[in-house]
């Protein structure tokens, strides 16, 4: 996302504890690593007043910067005396590149150091995050892509990695925990379990699901008897302008009856394939359902969703789910480069200057 659209949605700002919700365990030292607790104790008694400074940085070329917030809320909540501290700090959603400094700390060591694993995985978490979003978004076009990341990892990444995904530009979510930190809500009709209650009657399903909610239309998961062509058409014609989309999920396991009587020669005709959703666009249009889109989701990552907007394959939306959140891509490193107002880093690493950081005031609210 450009920062003129950061901007105009608000995000260019500093966003704080409030926002994050930070549990206590944090300054307890509960997910820091026992090394960086055990240096805090021998600093703080045989090296103490020593000022230093730690630099943030990781290697990937091109990826979204997004945790920084998240990390200034945990220094300056759980840092001691950190209004002592001077921090300087790039924004969530700038575009950065490989070692470029995206945090800078200045302070007694002592007073924020055991934060420093914390530090790392919060920014390497919502930067691998929102890189993979901006990346499945620029494959995707013109065309939404819905995250269904909720299902692919832990239920406590769902806060951060919403947060990383908005700020990354994708604001249609499955879970409320997802959108929790804007306020949003998550969005989705029905799971293959609603069909199979209905002992695997689409019909039932849909209509039980306008009858709960009678203010909505619906969009039908499709592909519970893996023939979604026909099985599009039938609930098309009950439901007619009801049916806002028709969702394709079918597993890459298996070839839709769709292919039963067609040579599939050139071409892989298993699981939700370009073939499959260009025919069933083709038998919607044909029978007056032009109205109707389709949805598709399952195994989805940039470079397939790349090859299908090349090939203009008639796709509403994207539901994408696992290369957003199980693809770590941009890890980072704190480490120490500043002695008391002099260079000193092990081999390798240096104070590197960086016009683009930003000193943050405290408090920020």
């Amino acid at each position: 996302m450009k920062e003129i659209e950061m901007k105009e949605k608000g995000l260019i700002s500093r966003l704080t504890d409030k926002t994050f919700k930070l549990p206590n365990a944090l300054g307890e030292g509960l997910y820091s690593a026992n090394y960086f607790l055990k240096s805090q104790q021998i600093v703080a008694k045989y090296l103490a007043n020593n000022i230093v400074t730690m630099q943030w940085f990781q290697r990937r070329e091109k990826a979204m910067l997004c945790g920084v917030d998240e990390a200034i809320a945990i220094i300056h909540k759980f840092a001691i005396n950190p209004e002592q501290l001077i921090i300087e700090a790039m924004h969530d959603g700038d575009i950065i590149t490989s070692e470029e400094p995206v945090l800078k700390v200045t302070g007694k060591y002592e007073n924020f150091g055991f934060l420093e694993s914390v530090i790392d995985g919060v920014l390497a978490r919502r930067t691998s995050v929102a890189t993979n979003v901006m990346e499945v978004l620029e494959a995707a076009g013109d065309t939404p892509v819905f995250s269904m990341a909720d299902r692919q990892d832990d239920y406590l990444t769902q806060v951060g990695d919403g947060y990383a995904t908005y700020v990354a530009g994708i604001n249609r979510v499955s879970t409320d925990a997802q959108a929790l930190w804007w306020g949003g809500k998550g969005m989705g009709t029905m799971p293959h379990a609603l069909i199979q209650l209905c002992d695997g009657d689409i019909i039932k399903a849909a209509e039980a699901y306008l009858k709960t909610f009678p203010e909505e239309q619906v969009t039908a998961l499709i592909d519970y008897h893996n023939d979604v062509v026909n099985d599009s058409l039938l609930i098309a014609h009950h439901l007619g302008r009801k049916l806002k989309n028709v969702r394709v999920d079918t597993s890459k396991a298996l070839i839709d009856h769709y292919f039963d009587d067609k040579d599939t020669t050139g071409f892989d005709p298993h699981g939700v394939c370009k073939e499959l959703i260009i025919a069933l666009r083709k038998a919607l249009d044909d029978q007056g359902f032009d109205y109707v889109g389709i949805v598709v989701s399952s195994g989805f990552t940039k470079e397939k969703i790349a090859e299908w907007t090349k090939a203009k394959v008639p796709v509403t939306m994207y539901g994408v789910g696992t290369s957003l959140v199980n693809n770590m891509t941009c890890g980072f490193t704190g480490d120490l480069v500043m002695l008391n107002g002099k260079e000193q880093a092990k081999v390798g690493r240096r104070n590197i200057a960086n016009p683009r950081l930003q000193k943050v005031p405290y408090p920020i609210y």
